[in-house]
């Protein structure tokens, strides 16, 4: 394993040497961050809280998709409120040095549970069935992984309509390590026949009611020793959820029409698009039960807040369409429309509109405004300026009504374009200049100015 170490001001009796060479004996192998961005994990180290340490953390972080475990030299130099704040900028945990016996062990056994975590969340397992890198979708993936492959908890999924909650159970059950565990039993409340529902759960006997000409294992009987995914589990009765209470509890149900207690014993996922916490305050949702099966709980994003997934998406969908060839290549206008676009139902609506594009497409160039359906296309054009929405300008608006002058905003506009830039292409300065369509030699200046800066505040913004 290998991560790299950065140190903030005074490290006190914290030496370098030893801290690397106390590393490689557990095989992980350090080495000083020197002035380019590394992608991967790292340990940062600081003698102070000062206003560029979260800066610095949100940086090597890359807002979130790395690691980094952020580490105060004493209690004094880190107050406990700049905890959250360190968290808040995307360090992963934070610690305080002379708080442990032994420091080093406790960097180590986070360093490595974070890769078991992330070698999962980068396999072909996820990556081919969960795609994409924001750090939005990153953060989720990695609270899914770390649930189902190091416990057995309950666990809520939480997300609008076609935001991927099945996919989720799904690969929850895969990760799941318990030995001779059978198939995934998916029961979709929304279709449950009230008059059925105790049969759905419980199985029923030979008799129990009319139609019943033969027994039957309910949910309960068929996820014994496996994995019962509920989808929707907001739309169950109060009596229904009573029910499902006592069998998570006691683990012990009995069959509709029936006198013999069945023992079952199973890992549950539920997933909802309901605020189950609002619907316990309306008396909806039974309280006891949500605190069963919320011991885990995950809220997926809409695709509206990784839109950085939308055309790693797109490729995707595309190859499963035509598994046999590359995917094509797609046009400007389309990517524009395909950015800019809304999607109420989520990734299931993309798809959707993926198929539809595909349908149409023909030849073997990119794919072009012509591929989409006529109901599809924008009403009016496209607007480079579309990018500056009402968030940019509340942004702008907020700093100058704090005092912050057009100097200090033009800059720090261009530190964030720039870590963005330099973040998304994994440090690589030659694809991050491209994408600012500016050359490597100016942005090496950029980058160098910002850091005199940090040295000599008094500088000035000649240089950008």
């Amino acid at each position: 394993m290998r991560v790299w170490l950065l140190f903030l001001g005074s490290t006190g009796n914290i030496r370098e040497s030893d801290l690397v060479h106390s590393l490689a004996q557990e095989g992980i192998d350090a080495s000083l961050l020197n002035s380019e961005l590394l992608p991967g994990p790292g340990v940062l180290f600081f003698g102070e809280v000062a206003p560029r340490l979260f800066e610095v953390v949100q940086e090597v972080s890359r807002n979130g998709v790395d690691r980094v475990l952020a580490i105060g030299t004493s209690r004094t130099a880190l107050p406990h409120s700049s905890d959250w704040r360190l968290l808040k900028s995307e360090a992963s945990d934070v610690l305080v040095w002379d708080r442990f016996a032994d420091p080093v062990a406790e960097v180590v056994v986070r360093l490595k549970r974070w890769e078991s975590i992330d070698t999962l969340v980068h396999s072909p397992l996820v990556r081919d069935n969960l795609v994409g890198k924001s750090p939005a979708w990153v953060s989720v993936l990695r609270q899914i992984v770390e649930g189902a492959r190091f416990t057995d908890a309950s666990v809520l999924l939480v997300g609008e309509t076609g935001t991927g909650k099945e996919l989720v159970a799904r690969l929850i059950h895969t990760l799941d390590q318990r030995p001779q565990k059978g198939e995934l039993v998916v029961l979709d409340c929304t279709t449950i026949v009230p008059e059925l529902s105790g049969s759905e759960f419980f199985g029923h006997e030979r008799g129990a009611f009319t139609g019943a000409i033969a027994s039957r294992d309910g949910a309960f009987a068929l996820a014994d020793g496996s994995t019962l995914f509920l989808d929707e589990v907001g739309e169950l009765s109060l009596g229904l959820q009573a029910h499902l209470l006592r069998v998570i509890e006691e683990g012990m149900y009995k069959r509709v029409g029936g006198n013999t207690w069945q023992r079952t014993h199973f890992r549950l996922v539920c997933a909802t698009n309901r605020d189950l916490l609002q619907e316990v305050m309306q008396g909806k949702f039974r309280r006891d039960l949500y605190y069963r099966i919320a011991t885990t709980s995950c809220k997926l994003p809409p695709i509206r807040d990784r839109t950085e997934d939308i055309l790693p998406l797109v490729h995707h969908f595309m190859r499963s369409i035509q598994p046999s060839q590359e995917p094509l290549h797609l046009d400007e206008p389309i990517c524009a429309y395909l950015l800019k676009r809304e999607y109420p139902g989520n990734v299931r609506e993309l798809k959707q509109l993926v198929t539809r594009v595909m349908y149409r497409h023909v030849g073997y160039g990119p794919i072009t405004v012509g591929d989409l359906p006529a109901e599809e296309r924008p009403d009016e054009e496209l607007e480079p300026q579309d990018w500056c929405d009402t968030a940019f300008e509340t942004a702008l608006r907020r700093a100058i009504h704090l005092g912050i002058g057009l100097k200090e905003i033009r800059r720090k506009v261009t530190e964030t374009a720039i870590r963005i830039g330099v973040g998304d292409e994994e440090g690589n300065l030659q694809r991050a200049a491209l994408k600012l369509k500016v050359t490597s030699r100016a942005l090496q200046i950029l980058r160098a100015a910002r850091r005199q800066r940090e040295h000599n505040p008094d500088v000035g913004d000649e240089a950008s």
